[in-house]
């Protein structure tokens, strides 16, 4: 009995070893690190930049300690129509703070969100919307304001999905990041939203920590609260304004260099582009393009598309895009889903 039982073994050792020199003769294709992506050059061009910056021996080589790239918020990872998210956020605080300042009730622009005036909201100025900033985000500690935002985001509802407005993320977009990252990237927010606002939920939505988020900014003042504890404090004074040229500024300041990638949606992000792209190491300089309105949004006016005051992508963009050599990324041609809840 001793022999067939050898056999047996011998037999089955062989079929081991030819299964295992059949895998490496005839290696599984790499999984896809973009599923959400349809083939093409928006695609491509991101795939290609990885390559270059983390081949040993690559003229674009960048040292893992040293990658960095930059994405916008609004429009660019997550819905930004028909308004802000942060500006909602702003609206419902009015509303909820209303009954201790029964003034506001003929003031403006605070009249008009109490009424739920959406015309007039509409046609509020950057000053009405400072106003309602100062407003609502002021006067509270750091951490009283980072509790607040957390409440109301895992509460609150986008209109048109019924959703959370962190579940409104683009799913490309998400596996951009996870891609940079698997690949020695650091990722960074550079929004002109809030900084504190974002960084309240950015961790658990994106996989972005705190330390790397930059956005506008309100000052902040080391102060003891009743109990001698030491706190910050949020004055109705802004510190940083993080959109156009203060993009780029803001991210010297936290970073110190060139990002590698940069990816946005809007005017408020060309300088942002256009300094990546002045580091030179094969850059890579992104844009949104909001053009499928079915799945999403459609506005511009680039490319023949309607205008926006949210999210201006304008014809001038479009074309810089195209002379510099930019990748405008066409929602409804590069991406296969939008959303991780879609089927």
């Amino acid at each position: 009995m001793t022999r067939p039982i050898n056999l047996l073994r011998i037999a089955v050792a062989a079929l081991w070893m030819l299964c295992a020199l059949s895998a490496t003769a005839y290696p599984q294709a790499a999984a896809d690190p973009l599923p959400s992506w349809n083939d093409g050059p928006a695609k491509q061009a991101i795939i290609k930049m990885v390559a270059a910056t983390t081949t040993a021996g690559s003229a674009e080589f960048v040292a893992a300690g040293d990658r960095f790239a930059t994405f916008d918020q609004d429009g660019t990872l997550w819905v930004e129509h028909p308004i802000y998210t942060q500006v909602v956020f702003a609206l419902d605080r009015v509303v909820a703070l209303a009954p201790d300042h029964p003034e506001w009730k003929n003031i403006e622009p605070f009249k008009s969100v109490i009424a739920g005036d959406r015309a007039a909201i509409a046609k509020f100025t950057m000053e009405d919307l400072e106003k309602i900033v100062f407003a609502t985000h002021t006067g509270m500690t750091t951490g009283e304001f980072s509790a607040l935002v957390k409440d109301w985001i895992a509460k609150a509802r986008d209109p048109r999905w019924h959703r959370p407005f962190t579940e409104l993320v683009y799913q490309p977009m998400l596996e951009v990041m996870q891609y940079l990252r698997a690949n020695g990237y650091k990722t960074y927010i550079v929004t002109g939203g809030g900084q504190e606002f974002v960084r309240a939920y950015a961790n658990q939505t994106y996989g972005i920590p705190p330390e790397q988020i930059i956005g506008s900014a309100l000052d902040t003042e080391f102060t003891y609260n009743d109990a001698g504890k030491a706190v910050l404090m949020r004055p109705p004074k802004l510190l940083l304004n993080n959109n156009f040229s203060g993009k780029p500024e803001d991210i010297y300041l936290f970073i110190g260099r060139h990002p590698q990638a940069a990816f946005g949606n809007s005017t408020g992000d060309r300088e942002m582009l256009e300094y990546t792209q002045a580091g030179g190491k094969g850059a890579l300089m992104m844009l949104v393009l909001h053009d499928d309105p079915v799945r999403e949004y459609a506005y511009g006016p680039a490319d023949g598309l309607p205008a926006s005051k949210v999210g201006t992508f304008t014809q001038a963009l479009y074309d810089e895009a195209q002379r510099k050599g930019w990748n405008v990324i066409s929602m409804k041609k590069d991406w296969k889903r939008i959303f991780s809840f879609e089927k």
